[in-house]
């Protein structure tokens, strides 16, 4: 793994490998690149794995099994920008299942706690239109959504 760039660490209590085996089989360009295991004497118990090195959607992460001092919180996120509305759902869909939680404005958390906002490429041109009338239509609309529908915003934006 290149060191040119950021590197996003991921901790958790106990779940590096299986979370990034998670978010490999969500996004396309991704794939886990080495699994590390704690040594004796180490804090986690000899064997387990300590951290998982992975790129998912070409960005590169580090899952840190480091124990439960820390958890996940909507202060930081992952922006998705989707092309079209099957994106949007596929996301969506994918990161919230097996417990993941629907959250307001195309945020969400997945199982792991992890905040994620998938968003269509295109809400920001339009919740920040020139034309005040359309952008508030729009932020509106948005604001009412969990998942975000681009059919519904567009209308919004429209006046329709």
């Amino acid at each position: 793994m290149s060191r040119d760039g950021f590197t996003t660490c991921l901790w958790f209590d106990g779940q590096a490998q299986e979370a990034a085996e998670f978010y490999v089989s969500v996004f396309k360009d991704s794939g886990i690149e080495r699994v590390a295991h704690y040594p004796e004497g180490a804090p986690g118990p000899a064997g387990s794995v300590m951290t998982v090195e992975f790129t998912a959607n070409g960005h590169r992460f580090v899952a840190l099994n480091g124990g439960p001092q820390f958890t996940f919180n909507e202060a930081i996120s992952f922006q998705i920008f989707c092309d079209d509305q099957d994106e949007v759902d596929h996301y969506w869909s994918r990161l919230t299942e097996g417990g993941g939680e629907p959250g307001p404005c195309g945020w969400l958390k997945d199982r792991f706690g992890v905040s994620w906002q998938v968003i269509p490429e295109r809400l920001p041109a339009l919740v920040s239109d020139p034309d005040p009338q359309k952008a508030a239509r729009a932020t509106q609309a948005m604001l009412k959504m969990g998942k975000l529908d681009i059919a519904t915003l567009e209308k919004a934006h429209a006046g329709e």
